[in-house]
């Protein structure tokens, strides 16, 4: 069905109200039809998907830890398994809980903002999170669920191998680079794992929750940019 004339305007109100927002001095319009094919449509290498088609059905049953007894739905993570880039976040929330989807709620609406800012469509990347299953009330995963669920992330970094991944927020950063430096610190600057460049940036959540303080959605942005320019996306 298409969409009314005003729906469309008010979306692209919305977006170009966000580009503003972020600092940003371009606005993505929709590729040919023909061009909308994104890489996530070519053939996936049998191991590879092979690999995270299991990984997934054991972080969908995993009884590993506590927090398997209180999930509705485990969160494996989603995406082009061929992706180029991977956000990692801390955990599922409430939304992500009952969809079995990583970010759907509305720092996941401000995560997409971000990706399609970038010259990506979501599909284009994979999105996942250091555990796979909604902590109590949304707390921060403990020491021992993190490491259970540790085998399955590294398992998808190393199946997808991605060229660059943004960690969002301290969980995520620390998993990968361990500092006892704060966001603040580490944001902006690349870090390694496996050879991999990751770029701490902040978590869509905490962006959400200082919406006042109007410099931090730029600040995210100025580490998006150097994610695109890493990737060649200027």
């Amino acid at each position: 069905m298409r969409k009314k004339p005003e729906d469309v305007l008010s979306g692209l109100e919305d977006r170009l109200e966000f580009m503003a927002e972020i600092g940003a001095d371009f606005l993505l319009l929709p590729e040919p039809a023909a061009a909308e094919r994104s890489a996530s449509s070519a053939p996936e290498p049998p191991d590879r998907a092979e690999t995270i088609g299991r990984l997934r059905e054991k972080i969908l049953c995993c009884e590993l830890c506590r927090l398997s007894a209180s999930r509705i739905l485990a969160v494996p993570g989603e995406g082009n398994i061929e992706a180029r880039l991977m956000f990692v976040g801390e955990a599922p929330g409430h939304d992500e809980d009952i969809q079995g989807r990583p970010f759907v709620g509305r720092a996941g609406q401000l995560l997409t903002k971000i990706i399609e800012a970038m010259k990506f469509k979501r599909e284009d990347v994979f999105i996942t999170n250091v555990v796979k299953c909604r902590p109590p009330e949304n707390r921060t995963p403990q020491h021992d669920e993190m490491e259970q669920c540790r085998p399955y992330l590294l398992a998808q970094v190393r199946a997808i191998q991605p060229r660059v991944i943004v960690t969002l927020g301290k969980v995520a950063t620390d998993f990968f680079c361990p500092s006892s430096l704060a966001m603040g610190g580490l944001r902006g600057r690349f870090l390694e794992f496996e050879g991999i460049p990751v770029m701490p940036t902040f978590h869509p959540s905490y962006v959400l929750r200082n919406e006042g303080k109007s410099g931090v959605k730029r600040l995210v942005w100025q580490d998006m940019q150097k994610v695109m320019a890493l990737l060649g996306k200027e």
